[in-house]
Protein backbone atom coordinates (compact mmCIF):
# COMPACT_ATOMS: atom_id res chain seq x y z
CA UNK A 1 0.00 0.00 0.00
CA UNK A 2 1.19 3.50 -0.94
CA UNK A 3 1.00 6.58 0.97
CA UNK A 4 0.30 10.19 -0.72
CA UNK A 5 2.03 12.77 0.94
CA UNK A 6 -0.82 15.64 1.49
CA UNK A 7 0.11 18.84 -0.68
CA UNK A 8 -0.14 22.26 0.23
CA UNK A 9 -3.31 24.14 -1.07
CA UNK A 10 -2.87 27.00 -2.88
CA UNK A 11 -3.92 30.01 -1.32
CA UNK A 12 -7.13 32.08 -2.21
CA UNK A 13 -7.28 34.93 -3.80
CA UNK A 14 -8.19 37.77 -2.05
CA UNK A 15 -11.19 38.63 -4.41
CA UNK A 16 -12.74 41.95 -4.77
CA UNK A 17 -10.62 43.01 -1.50
CA UNK A 18 -8.70 46.34 -0.73
CA UNK A 19 -4.92 45.37 0.15
CA UNK A 20 -3.20 47.77 2.34
CA UNK A 21 0.39 48.00 1.72
CA UNK A 22 3.22 48.23 -0.87
CA UNK A 23 1.97 46.99 -4.23
CA UNK A 24 5.50 44.80 -4.13
CA UNK A 25 5.04 43.21 -1.26
CA UNK A 26 1.66 42.85 -1.97
CA UNK A 27 1.58 41.33 -5.12
CA UNK A 28 4.77 38.92 -4.16
CA UNK A 29 2.92 36.89 -1.79
CA UNK A 30 -0.14 36.82 -4.00
CA UNK A 31 -0.35 33.12 -6.18
CA UNK A 32 1.77 32.84 -9.58
CA UNK A 33 -0.13 32.90 -12.33
CA UNK A 34 -3.42 33.80 -10.96
CA UNK A 35 -4.79 37.67 -12.47
CA UNK A 36 -6.43 37.67 -16.08
CA UNK A 37 -5.54 41.55 -16.16
CA UNK A 38 -3.37 44.40 -14.60
CA UNK A 39 -4.64 47.81 -14.97
CA UNK A 40 -2.06 50.11 -13.50
CA UNK A 41 -2.22 53.94 -13.05
CA UNK A 42 1.88 54.26 -11.19
CA UNK A 43 3.25 57.62 -10.38
CA UNK A 44 4.05 59.71 -13.09
CA UNK A 45 7.51 61.24 -11.43
CA UNK A 46 6.13 64.93 -12.72
CA UNK A 47 9.15 66.62 -10.97
CA UNK A 48 7.34 69.57 -9.81
CA UNK A 49 9.45 72.70 -8.53
CA UNK A 50 7.25 74.87 -6.78
CA UNK A 51 3.28 76.13 -6.95
CA UNK A 52 1.57 76.35 -9.93
CA UNK A 53 -0.64 79.23 -10.29
CA UNK A 54 -3.30 80.21 -12.63
CA UNK A 55 -3.69 83.73 -13.92
CA UNK A 56 -5.74 85.07 -11.25
CA UNK A 57 -3.06 84.11 -8.98
CA UNK A 58 -5.19 81.26 -7.75
CA UNK A 59 -3.29 77.41 -6.76
CA UNK A 60 -3.99 74.91 -9.02
CA UNK A 61 -4.19 71.56 -7.23
CA UNK A 62 -1.16 69.55 -8.90
CA UNK A 63 0.34 66.43 -7.79
CA UNK A 64 2.58 66.84 -5.68
CA UNK A 65 1.91 64.29 -2.98
CA UNK A 66 4.84 61.90 -1.29
CA UNK A 67 4.10 59.25 -3.46
CA UNK A 68 4.81 60.73 -6.23
CA UNK A 69 8.32 62.07 -5.74
CA UNK A 70 11.40 59.72 -6.40
CA UNK A 71 15.04 61.09 -5.59
CA UNK A 72 16.11 60.80 -9.20
CA UNK A 73 15.42 58.81 -12.44
CA UNK A 74 17.30 55.48 -11.52
CA UNK A 75 15.51 55.36 -8.01
CA UNK A 76 12.18 55.82 -10.53
CA UNK A 77 13.06 53.05 -12.65
CA UNK A 78 13.99 50.96 -10.06
CA UNK A 79 10.59 51.24 -8.70
CA UNK A 80 8.84 50.59 -12.26
CA UNK A 81 11.48 47.37 -12.71
CA UNK A 82 10.13 45.89 -9.05
CA UNK A 83 6.77 46.12 -9.89
CA UNK A 84 6.79 44.95 -13.32
CA UNK A 85 8.28 41.78 -12.49
CA UNK A 86 5.79 41.36 -9.56
CA UNK A 87 3.20 42.17 -11.48
CA UNK A 88 4.75 39.75 -14.54
CA UNK A 89 4.81 37.18 -12.00
CA UNK A 90 0.86 37.18 -10.91
CA UNK A 91 -0.21 37.47 -14.88
CA UNK A 92 -1.93 34.16 -16.21
CA UNK A 93 0.45 32.43 -19.35
CA UNK A 94 -2.73 34.31 -21.48
CA UNK A 95 -2.79 37.63 -19.08
CA UNK A 96 -2.21 41.14 -20.28
CA UNK A 97 -1.42 44.63 -18.86
CA UNK A 98 -2.39 47.65 -19.23
CA UNK A 99 0.06 50.83 -17.86
CA UNK A 100 -0.94 54.28 -18.01
CA UNK A 101 1.19 57.62 -18.04
CA UNK A 102 2.15 60.65 -19.30
CA UNK A 103 5.32 62.26 -21.34
CA UNK A 104 6.92 61.94 -18.19
CA UNK A 105 7.52 58.41 -17.37
CA UNK A 106 5.55 56.80 -20.24
CA UNK A 107 9.08 56.03 -22.09
CA UNK A 108 10.98 54.53 -19.34
CA UNK A 109 7.68 52.59 -18.19
CA UNK A 110 7.49 51.53 -21.93
CA UNK A 111 11.25 50.37 -21.84
CA UNK A 112 11.28 48.40 -18.98
CA UNK A 113 7.85 46.62 -19.74
CA UNK A 114 10.20 45.25 -22.92
CA UNK A 115 13.43 44.40 -20.98
CA UNK A 116 10.99 42.66 -18.35
CA UNK A 117 9.65 39.95 -21.19
CA UNK A 118 6.06 41.88 -21.61
CA UNK A 119 4.74 42.19 -25.62
CA UNK A 120 3.95 45.20 -26.71
CA UNK A 121 0.09 45.17 -28.53
CA UNK A 122 -0.68 48.69 -28.81
CA UNK A 123 -0.02 52.14 -27.52
CA UNK A 124 -3.31 54.15 -26.96
CA UNK A 125 -3.04 57.78 -26.55
CA UNK A 126 -6.24 59.22 -24.06
CA UNK A 127 -6.71 62.88 -26.00
CA UNK A 128 -9.01 64.45 -23.07
CA UNK A 129 -11.75 66.43 -24.49
CA UNK A 130 -11.38 68.92 -21.55
CA UNK A 131 -7.97 69.29 -20.59
CA UNK A 132 -6.35 71.43 -17.61
CA UNK A 133 -4.97 74.67 -19.91
CA UNK A 134 -1.13 75.32 -19.48
CA UNK A 135 -1.53 78.01 -17.40
CA UNK A 136 2.37 79.46 -17.61
CA UNK A 137 1.74 79.42 -21.70
CA UNK A 138 5.28 78.17 -22.22
CA UNK A 139 4.53 75.19 -23.45
CA UNK A 140 1.43 73.21 -25.28
CA UNK A 141 -1.64 72.36 -23.51
CA UNK A 142 -0.78 68.66 -22.32
CA UNK A 143 -4.17 67.00 -23.81
CA UNK A 144 -3.52 63.53 -23.50
CA UNK A 145 -1.72 60.85 -21.68
CA UNK A 146 -0.40 57.61 -23.44
CA UNK A 147 -1.78 54.03 -21.95
CA UNK A 148 0.50 51.10 -22.78
CA UNK A 149 -1.14 47.60 -23.91
CA UNK A 150 0.95 44.25 -23.61
CA UNK A 151 0.39 41.14 -22.84
CA UNK A 152 2.64 38.92 -21.03
CA UNK A 153 5.10 37.23 -23.72
CA UNK A 154 4.37 36.98 -27.24
CA UNK A 155 2.86 34.00 -27.53
CA UNK A 156 -0.01 34.77 -25.19
CA UNK A 157 -3.21 34.42 -26.51
CA UNK A 158 -4.80 37.25 -24.91
CA UNK A 159 -8.18 38.37 -24.26
CA UNK A 160 -9.59 40.98 -27.23
CA UNK A 161 -13.10 41.60 -27.88
CA UNK A 162 -12.66 43.16 -31.08
CA UNK A 163 -16.55 43.39 -32.40
CA UNK A 164 -17.73 44.56 -28.65
CA UNK A 165 -14.97 47.29 -29.37
CA UNK A 166 -16.44 48.20 -32.77
CA UNK A 167 -20.03 48.00 -31.36
CA UNK A 168 -19.16 50.43 -29.19
CA UNK A 169 -17.70 52.81 -31.84
CA UNK A 170 -20.81 52.59 -33.84
CA UNK A 171 -20.06 49.87 -35.54
CA UNK A 172 -16.43 51.44 -36.69
CA UNK A 173 -12.94 49.25 -35.79
CA UNK A 174 -11.81 51.02 -32.83
CA UNK A 175 -8.96 53.22 -33.48
CA UNK A 176 -6.06 53.80 -31.02
CA UNK A 177 -6.97 57.40 -30.10
CA UNK A 178 -9.69 57.59 -27.72
CA UNK A 179 -11.33 61.52 -27.30
CA UNK A 180 -13.02 60.55 -23.37
CA UNK A 181 -13.43 63.97 -20.83
CA UNK A 182 -11.18 63.75 -17.83
CA UNK A 183 -12.97 62.85 -14.43
CA UNK A 184 -14.78 65.75 -13.26
CA UNK A 185 -18.51 66.79 -11.83
CA UNK A 186 -20.30 64.21 -10.42
CA UNK A 187 -18.19 61.84 -10.59
CA UNK A 188 -15.58 63.22 -9.24
CA UNK A 189 -15.04 61.85 -5.33
CA UNK A 190 -14.27 64.41 -2.22
CA UNK A 191 -12.75 64.22 0.95
CA UNK A 192 -14.80 64.92 4.40
CA UNK A 193 -13.51 68.68 3.61
CA UNK A 194 -14.61 68.90 0.30
CA UNK A 195 -11.33 68.73 -1.72
CA UNK A 196 -10.50 66.23 -4.39
CA UNK A 197 -10.21 63.04 -3.16
CA UNK A 198 -7.25 62.14 -5.37
CA UNK A 199 -5.71 64.34 -8.04
CA UNK A 200 -4.86 61.82 -10.43
CA UNK A 201 -8.57 59.87 -10.81
CA UNK A 202 -9.21 58.28 -13.99
CA UNK A 203 -12.34 58.25 -15.51
CA UNK A 204 -14.88 55.19 -15.38
CA UNK A 205 -15.71 55.76 -19.25
CA UNK A 206 -11.96 55.01 -19.62
CA UNK A 207 -12.12 51.30 -17.78
CA UNK A 208 -15.06 50.41 -19.27
CA UNK A 209 -13.86 50.72 -22.78
CA UNK A 210 -10.32 48.96 -21.10
CA UNK A 211 -12.35 45.93 -19.93
CA UNK A 212 -14.85 45.53 -22.28
CA UNK A 213 -11.88 45.17 -24.78
CA UNK A 214 -9.79 43.06 -22.87
CA UNK A 215 -11.54 40.80 -20.34
CA UNK A 216 -14.45 38.55 -19.76
CA UNK A 217 -17.05 38.18 -17.34
CA UNK A 218 -15.72 36.46 -14.06
CA UNK A 219 -12.07 37.96 -15.41
CA UNK A 220 -9.86 38.74 -12.44
CA UNK A 221 -8.63 42.04 -12.66
CA UNK A 222 -5.49 43.30 -10.47
CA UNK A 223 -5.02 47.05 -9.44
CA UNK A 224 -1.29 47.51 -7.69
CA UNK A 225 -2.02 51.49 -7.64
CA UNK A 226 -6.23 51.48 -6.50
CA UNK A 227 -6.21 55.44 -5.47
CA UNK A 228 -10.03 55.78 -5.20
CA UNK A 229 -11.23 52.61 -7.06
CA UNK A 230 -12.09 53.58 -10.34
CA UNK A 231 -10.88 50.26 -11.49
CA UNK A 232 -12.62 47.81 -8.84
CA UNK A 233 -16.11 50.73 -9.28
CA UNK A 234 -16.25 49.42 -13.20
CA UNK A 235 -14.88 45.62 -12.64
CA UNK A 236 -17.80 44.83 -10.17
CA UNK A 237 -20.41 47.02 -12.48
CA UNK A 238 -18.98 44.57 -15.32
CA UNK A 239 -19.05 41.21 -13.49
CA UNK A 240 -15.47 41.10 -13.04
CA UNK A 241 -13.37 40.05 -10.18
CA UNK A 242 -10.66 42.95 -8.67
CA UNK A 243 -7.94 43.00 -6.41
CA UNK A 244 -6.45 46.64 -5.35
CA UNK A 245 -3.27 47.54 -3.56
CA UNK A 246 -3.37 50.52 -1.96
CA UNK A 247 -0.76 51.70 0.85
CA UNK A 248 -2.54 55.39 1.59
CA UNK A 249 -5.43 54.80 4.37
CA UNK A 250 -7.27 57.75 3.28
CA UNK A 251 -7.69 56.24 -0.62
CA UNK A 252 -8.89 53.15 0.73
CA UNK A 253 -11.30 54.40 2.60
CA UNK A 254 -13.17 56.47 -0.22
CA UNK A 255 -12.70 53.77 -2.71
CA UNK A 256 -14.45 51.39 -0.06
CA UNK A 257 -17.58 53.36 0.48
CA UNK A 258 -17.45 53.93 -3.24
CA UNK A 259 -17.29 50.23 -4.49
CA UNK A 260 -20.22 49.43 -1.78
CA UNK A 261 -22.33 51.83 -3.08
CA UNK A 262 -21.88 50.52 -7.00
CA UNK A 263 -24.47 48.27 -8.16
CA UNK A 264 -23.45 45.29 -10.52
CA UNK A 265 -25.31 45.03 -13.96
CA UNK A 266 -27.73 43.04 -14.92
CA UNK A 267 -26.16 39.51 -16.09
CA UNK A 268 -28.24 39.76 -19.38
CA UNK A 269 -26.81 43.33 -19.80
CA UNK A 270 -23.32 42.08 -19.60
CA UNK A 271 -22.75 40.36 -22.23
CA UNK A 272 -20.82 41.64 -25.66
CA UNK A 273 -21.08 41.31 -29.17
CA UNK A 274 -18.65 38.41 -29.32
CA UNK A 275 -15.19 37.61 -31.79
CA UNK A 276 -15.54 35.84 -35.02
CA UNK A 277 -12.25 34.61 -34.53
CA UNK A 278 -12.86 33.31 -31.05
CA UNK A 279 -15.71 30.73 -32.67
CA UNK A 280 -14.47 27.45 -32.87
CA UNK A 281 -12.42 26.83 -36.20
CA UNK A 282 -15.10 24.34 -38.27
CA UNK A 283 -13.45 23.17 -41.59
CA UNK A 284 -15.72 22.79 -44.47
CA UNK A 285 -14.53 19.56 -44.98
CA UNK A 286 -16.36 18.23 -41.34
CA UNK A 287 -19.68 19.38 -43.44
CA UNK A 288 -19.18 17.01 -46.05
CA UNK A 289 -18.03 14.08 -43.87
CA UNK A 290 -21.21 14.53 -41.39
CA UNK A 291 -23.56 14.15 -44.69
CA UNK A 292 -24.90 17.63 -44.44
CA UNK A 293 -23.61 17.96 -47.88
CA UNK A 294 -23.09 15.05 -49.83
CA UNK A 295 -20.09 14.94 -52.95
CA UNK A 296 -21.14 15.75 -55.78
CA UNK A 297 -24.07 18.34 -54.58
CA UNK A 298 -24.08 21.86 -56.64
CA UNK A 299 -23.11 25.21 -54.78
CA UNK A 300 -24.43 28.27 -55.84
CA UNK A 301 -22.07 31.65 -55.98
CA UNK A 302 -24.43 34.66 -54.27
CA UNK A 303 -26.54 35.73 -57.19
CA UNK A 304 -26.61 32.03 -58.76
CA UNK A 305 -23.96 33.64 -61.30
CA UNK A 306 -21.34 30.35 -60.84
CA UNK A 307 -21.41 27.09 -59.46
CA UNK A 308 -19.57 24.41 -58.46
CA UNK A 309 -19.39 20.91 -57.05
CA UNK A 310 -18.11 19.37 -53.69
CA UNK A 311 -15.90 16.74 -54.11
CA UNK A 312 -15.17 13.78 -50.89
CA UNK A 313 -12.23 15.67 -49.47
CA UNK A 314 -14.16 18.99 -49.01
CA UNK A 315 -12.79 20.60 -51.96
CA UNK A 316 -14.95 22.45 -54.60
CA UNK A 317 -14.50 21.67 -58.41
CA UNK A 318 -15.93 23.97 -61.04
CA UNK A 319 -15.60 25.23 -64.95
CA UNK A 320 -11.78 23.26 -64.66
CA UNK A 321 -10.99 25.18 -61.42
CA UNK A 322 -10.18 22.67 -57.84
CA UNK A 323 -9.56 24.21 -54.44
CA UNK A 324 -10.98 25.23 -51.51
CA UNK A 325 -14.54 27.14 -50.91
CA UNK A 326 -12.62 30.49 -50.71
CA UNK A 327 -9.94 29.61 -53.51
CA UNK A 328 -12.48 28.53 -55.65
CA UNK A 329 -14.56 31.46 -55.18
CA UNK A 330 -11.77 33.89 -55.02
CA UNK A 331 -11.12 32.62 -58.79
CA UNK A 332 -14.25 33.33 -60.24
CA UNK A 333 -14.64 36.22 -59.09
CA UNK A 334 -10.98 37.49 -59.89
CA UNK A 335 -10.34 38.79 -56.15
CA UNK A 336 -7.10 38.16 -53.87
CA UNK A 337 -9.70 36.51 -51.40
CA UNK A 338 -12.88 35.49 -50.68
CA UNK A 339 -15.05 34.12 -47.66
CA UNK A 340 -16.43 31.11 -49.14
CA UNK A 341 -18.62 30.35 -46.35
CA UNK A 342 -21.03 33.85 -47.26
CA UNK A 343 -20.42 32.95 -50.72
CA UNK A 344 -21.81 29.90 -51.46
CA UNK A 345 -25.56 28.60 -51.15
CA UNK A 346 -26.72 24.90 -51.47
CA UNK A 347 -30.34 24.73 -52.62
CA UNK A 348 -33.19 23.40 -50.27
CA UNK A 349 -36.55 23.22 -51.15
CA UNK A 350 -36.03 25.52 -54.35
CA UNK A 351 -34.83 27.96 -51.47
CA UNK A 352 -30.93 29.07 -51.41
CA UNK A 353 -29.50 28.81 -48.09
CA UNK A 354 -25.41 30.19 -47.44
CA UNK A 355 -23.02 27.01 -45.89
CA UNK A 356 -22.62 29.07 -43.49
CA UNK A 357 -25.79 28.03 -41.87
CA UNK A 358 -24.05 24.64 -41.96
CA UNK A 359 -21.22 25.92 -40.23
CA UNK A 360 -22.94 27.51 -37.17
CA UNK A 361 -25.01 24.48 -36.70
CA UNK A 362 -21.52 22.80 -36.16
CA UNK A 363 -20.13 25.47 -33.80
CA UNK A 364 -23.45 25.33 -31.88
CA UNK A 365 -22.68 21.52 -31.36
CA UNK A 366 -19.40 21.68 -30.22
CA UNK A 367 -20.43 24.47 -27.13
CA UNK A 368 -23.49 22.51 -25.88
CA UNK A 369 -20.52 19.51 -25.65
CA UNK A 370 -17.97 22.16 -24.10
CA UNK A 371 -20.74 23.17 -21.50
CA UNK A 372 -21.36 19.74 -20.84
CA UNK A 373 -17.75 18.77 -20.08
CA UNK A 374 -17.69 22.11 -17.84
Amino acid sequence: MTTRKATAEAPALPLNQILAGDCIEVMNALPEGSVDLIFADPPYNLQLKGDLHRPDNSKVDAVDDHWDQFSSFSSYDRFTQGWLRAARRLLKPNGAIWVIGSYHNIFRVGAAMQDAGFWMLNDVVWRKSNPMPNFKGKRLTNAHETLIWASREESAKYTFNYEALKALNDGVQMRSDWVLPICTGHERLKDDNGDKAHPTQKPESLLHRILIASTNPGDVVLDPFFGTGTTGAVAKMLGRDFIGIEREEAYRKVAAERIERTRKFDASGLEVTGSKRAEPRVPFGQVVERGMLRPGEELFSIGNRFKAKVRADGTLIGNDIKGSIHQVGAAYEGAPSCNGWTYWHFKRDGKMIPIDILRQQIRAEMEADQRQQH
